[in-house]
């Protein structure tokens, strides 16, 4: 009888850790994208890497949908990411809920890097000069967007 109630509770905990890990492996893959621009510039320059911002309008914007659904979501994109990039969504949503800081954050990013379109993607180096901008989407596949962003990064 203990060995049965030993094997049960293992394969309990062993479902526990799996459901953690995904949770885990999910909310990790949401963090990786920062909303703090200062915080996003101290870990590129610790990191030594680049920082893409995606002006957007999440909730409300057809092209900005796209690209995220097509290029920011894909292999591509997040192997780049990983080795090259500190991610910043700049969001403007018409749905979403955002604290008033938040709100006044982005209009002065969009203000900073002049915005004028949803959507826009920057890539700037750790000390804020510009190495890409593309403002609207072509509806280039993810290979080819990556492909734009590597030589961008001199990669």
């Amino acid at each position: 009888m203990k060995k049965l109630s030993f094997a049960i509770a293992l394969a309990v905990l062993g479902l526990a850790l799996g459901q953690y890990t995904q949770t885990t492996v999910a909310a990790e893959a949401k963090d990786a994208w920062l909303t703090d621009y200062a915080k996003a510039q101290a870990q590129a320059k610790e990191q030594k890497k680049a920082i893409l911002m995606d002006f957007t309008g999440s909730d409300w914007c057809p092209p900005c949908k796209q690209l995220h659904k097509t290029v920011l979501s894909s292999s591509e994109f997040k192997k780049l990411a990983e080795q090259k990039l500190v991610l910043v969504e700049v969001d403007f949503p018409e749905n979403k809920k955002q604290s008033e800081a938040l709100k006044k954050a982005n209009a002065e990013l969009e203000k900073k890097f002049k915005v004028e379109g949803y959507p826009t993607i920057v890539v700037v180096d750790a000390n804020g000069k510009e190495l890409f901008r593309e403002e609207g989407y072509d509806g280039s596949s993810a290979k080819e967007y990556v492909g734009k962003l590597a030589k961008a990064l001199g990669k």
